[in-house]
């Protein structure tokens, strides 16, 4: 790759309209969906750890399932459910005429479909590793239970919720299979950088070896970004 990229050219390729908007587009999709899976991802990561109850194998099979399954065949689920025919879909067409495939909206639940898992995976993971004495020191001083988990639990696992963001925000930049599936390659609207990659390497292959460049480039800043994590 690094071979192959035209770096005679490569301010010229990265600051062209296609590649600025696609950029500015996966930012703002890979921002909402990290967001998205954290506010889910938190009370699901808790019940998970502190719970008892049955069936919590099956739910937790169920919440990784989507780092193993191929992401076509999550875009597939996700038109199964959310197309213009799908079932929640097709309600919310009838009732409110709201159309999510083909919509940055749909590039956005895409995105939070696959990067969901990692951030539970990291939430369960600092929840686990919380010493619970302190919770129950500040329950026992009078603390109420939003209280403890404000200014107790939280800044505690604020290493795991950071992880959990960036872990869940990179994945959700380089989404490409359900994206394409489900919300298609529309500028402007659905085309992150890993469509314009796609696209670009049917007519501009130098373009393409750019831009991922650029896709490589983030990927490699947020390992070492989380190097204390994970390169120690």
């Amino acid at each position: 790759m690094i071979v192959r990229t035209p770096w005679s050219r490569i301010g010229e390729l990265l600051t062209s309209e296609t590649v600025t908007t696609a950029l500015r587009l996966s930012l703002v999709v890979a921002t909402a969906a990290a967001a998205i899976s954290f506010v889910t991802g938190f009370p699901l990561a808790w019940m998970l750890v502190r719970g008892s109850f049955r069936g919590k194998t099956i739910i937790r099979a169920a919440v990784v399932l989507p780092l193993v399954m191929p992401p076509v065949v999550a875009g597939v689920g996700l038109m199964a459910a959310f197309g213009r025919r799908g079932i929640a879909g097709s309600w919310l067409y009838e009732w409110f005429g709201w159309q999510i495939t083909f919509t940055t909206g749909a590039a956005v639940l895409a995105a939070t479909f696959v990067s969901f898992p990692l951030a539970v995976l990291a939430l369960e993971a600092g929840l686990r590793g919380l010493d619970e004495r302190l919770e129950d020191a500040a329950s026992t001083l009078g603390a109420s239970r939003w209280y403890v988990l404000r200014r107790v639990t939280l800044p505690l696992m604020a290493p795991q919720i950071a992880a959990a963001l960036v872990l869940s925000w990179a994945r959700a930049l380089g989404e490409f299979g359900a994206t394409i599936t489900f919300a298609g390659n529309l500028q402007g609207r659905t085309q992150t950088l890993p469509l314009a990659v796609f696209e670009r390497l049917q007519t501009d292959p130098e373009g393409a070896f750019a831009v991922s460049m650029l896709l490589i480039a983030i990927a490699f800043a947020v390992i070492v970004g989380l190097r204390g994590r994970f390169l120690r």
